[in-house]
């Protein structure tokens, strides 16, 4: 099921970065020759042809007026083909090419502008319904309910791994005595440098006594049981609030994934290292499973980030992407004429192999660790 979600999610969001491409077509009058959904082979499709719907088959190769919506054999996201793109048509009015570099730009990057929307919107979504989070730093005009002491994470190896401590449980007491606070579970836990603690927990509304004696942690150079704790609580906005914070949550998230790129590309330079951290569509699709698991909001939290991922990730300029695209009509405008049709064709190509093989080598190490 992992893998269903993962694809569902992915392909969902890839339909709509296709969209913003098609939308920004049509809005400087470039046609667009089909819009498919999954990828060819086309199983069947449809064009509006003087008012009427008309049948296109599979194997029909016919230059329409209008656009030939498809449905195509391999479920997975979607594709549009813009006029000029390819060496047919493009000549004629309504191609690509025969539009100003800067239509030309907003086309190339309106996919990318598609995904920031749809992470702002999925954003905007978990903001107005709720969504459980800790109680720091919130922005102006959040709503709390369902307040409680709750773990948020579990250092590996610790005494309160070791125990059975799970993040998500909520403290209820420390050897018996209620906790009303994180700062005050952390004073009442701390107080035990070295004696058994008895920490009540709730899991899944079912009560549970655990008890757990604090030890030297390296890592920190001092003894303790190893767990974050925090104030969590059901967090939900207005309706114009969700918006603007769906729409700041986006660009905050895109942010920084750019710096998280740039510190894995720091590394791979310098150290020749890649991040253990650093997952493949194999463990996305696992984190993907986990996450819908949870519930809803959660996975839409998570669609939403995979959203505001594409969209970084796609207009980084590398050729085959969106942004190597952008990047060339940079230069045709600088260089006040297009680069050669066949050679810019070959480096496409040839940065579109060198990403299929490292997500290939990414997926292969995904797997190690998994199995």
């Amino acid at each position: 099921m992992s893998i269903v979600f993962f694809l569902l999610a992915l392909s969902l969001l890839v339909i709509f970065h296709e969209l913003g491409h098609y939308f920004a077509a049509r809005l400087f009058g470039i046609k667009a020759d089909e819009f498919g959904f999954g990828f060819p082979p086309r199983m069947f499709g449809f064009v509006k042809v003087d008012g009427t719907w008309k049948f296109v088959g599979r194997n029909d190769e016919k230059t329409y007026k209008n656009t030939i919506w498809s449905f195509n054999w391999l479920p997975l996201g979607g594709f549009v083909r813009i006029k000029g793109e390819e060496q047919k048509g493009q000549k004629d009015t309504d191609a690509i090419t025969q539009k100003p570099i800067w239509q030309r730009l907003v086309v190339v990057s309106a996919g990318v502008f598609m995904n920031w929307v749809v992470a702002a919107v999925l954003f905007a979504g978990v903001f107005f319904f709720g969504t459980q989070a800790v109680l720091e730093d919130l922005p102006a005009g959040a709503h709390i309910e369902k307040k409680s002491v709750t773990l948020t994470g579990v250092l590996a190896k610790s005494p309160a791994d070791i125990a059975g401590f799970q993040i998500g449980d909520t403290i209820v007491s420390v050897d018996g005595a209620s906790v009303v606070s994180a700062d005050d579970a952390r004073l009442k836990i701390g107080v035990h440098h070295a004696d058994p603690v008895t920490i009540g927990i709730s899991r899944h509304d079912v009560p549970q006594m655990i008890v757990v004696t604090p030890a030297y942690l390296a890592d920190y150079k001092k003894n303790g049981v190893g767990i974050a704790i925090s104030n969590v609580g059901l967090v939900t906005f207005g309706f114009f609030s969700s918006i603007w914070n769906g729409a700041r949550m986006a660009t905050l998230m895109c942010v920084e994934i750019v710096t998280s790129l740039g510190t894995v590309i720091t590394n791979l330079v310098m150290h020749g290292k890649v991040a253990d951290d650093l997952s493949g569509p194999v463990g996305i699709a696992v984190v993907a499973g986990k996450i819908a698991q949870q519930g809803v909001t959660p996975f839409l939290q998570f669609a939403a980030m995979l959203s505001a991922n594409l969209a970084v990730i796609n207009f980084l300029p590398i050729p085959a992407l969106d942004g190597g695209r952008a990047l060339f009509l940079i230069i045709e405008k600088i260089r006040r004429k297009p680069m050669g049709r066949k050679l810019e064709i070959g480096i496409h190509n040839t940065a579109f192999l060198l990403l299929i093989l490292m997500i290939l080598l990414v997926t292969i190490r995904d797997v190690k660790r998994l199995f």
